[in-house]
């Protein structure tokens, strides 16, 4: 039998507008879909009505399949001559494992693609009304982890590199660690009134925007009850939301009855 061929798709940050054309002709044509848990449900209305769907999402704690029953689920399908899709939230090589899954299909003699994809580390600011990059503010940008901590023995980020060398700091998931990633940037040189933006559930509908600096973010986080999936963006673009800020604007609009 034929192998088939598998696409390691990215489907963008949340808003299904953000899938790339190409992301849509893999879902169009997959006979099997493995998607993440921050896919928008509504890309999968794409799939042929015969494809099977496989829900592979990961949240804080509960892992559905782990990584290894991942890579297990597919190359025995596209052992079985199958097209399938393995569909990312976000970019699949920004914190996607794309690169784990690629190794594996190779090891087995599986012809494979990667298809990038909007990552929310860019995508989520953007909608927050904040540009990670700015002629005036800000030349350097970093998209890093948020989930290593030093008590977890999983902290492998040079953070004085990061507090003194970047101007813009993407965290990815790191709200439920964000004292420790203000208290060690502040202690390796950042300053603590340094802007910082939350960014929950970013370029959706239920995308909400918290704003403060470090010192003062992580209590206002807690009184706003805000919980991940969000983007902690940190550094001085944060003051351009209130001149620029747009998507709660056209929200605004659109539920104001006519």
């Amino acid at each position: 039998m034929k192998r088939g061929k598998v696409y390691l798709v990215g489907a963008g940050p949340g808003d299904p507008k953000l899938l790339t054309l190409y992301g849509l002709e893999c879902i169009q044509k997959a006979d099997v879909i493995a998607y993440d848990r921050l896919v928008n449900p509504k890309l999968l209305e794409y799939a042929k009505p015969e494809a099977e769907l496989m829900y592979c999402g990961k949240s804080p704690g509960k892992h559905h399949l782990i990584q290894e029953e991942i890579h297990t689920l597919l190359v025995e399908k596209s052992m079985e001559g199958k097209i399938v899709t393995r569909l990312k939230g976000g970019d699949p090589c920004v914190f996607g494992r794309a690169g784990e899954e690629a190794e594996v299909l190779r090891e087995h003699g599986i012809e494979y693609e990667m298809v990038p994809g909007v990552t929310a580390g860019i995508a989520a600011p953007a909608y927050a009304g904040i540009p990670v990059t700015h002629r005036n503010h800000a030349s350097s940008f970093a998209i890093v982890t948020g989930h290593g901590s030093e008590s977890k023995g999983k902290d492998y980020l040079n953070w004085p590199a990061l507090a003194r060398g970047i101007d813009t700091i993407a965290f990815y998931m790191g709200v439920s660690n964000l004292d420790y990633i203000c208290k060690q940037l502040i202690t390796n040189g950042r300053s603590a009134k340094t802007p910082v933006a939350i960014i929950e559930w970013g370029t959706t509908e239920k995308q909400r925007t918290l704003t403060g600096n470090l010192e003062t973010i992580e209590d206002k986080v807690k009184a706003d009850k805000i919980s991940n999936p969000a983007m902690v963006l940190v550094g001085d673009v944060v003051h351009l939301r209130e001149k620029i800020k747009w998507y709660e604007t056209i929200k605004e609009a659109e539920s104001v009855p006519r």
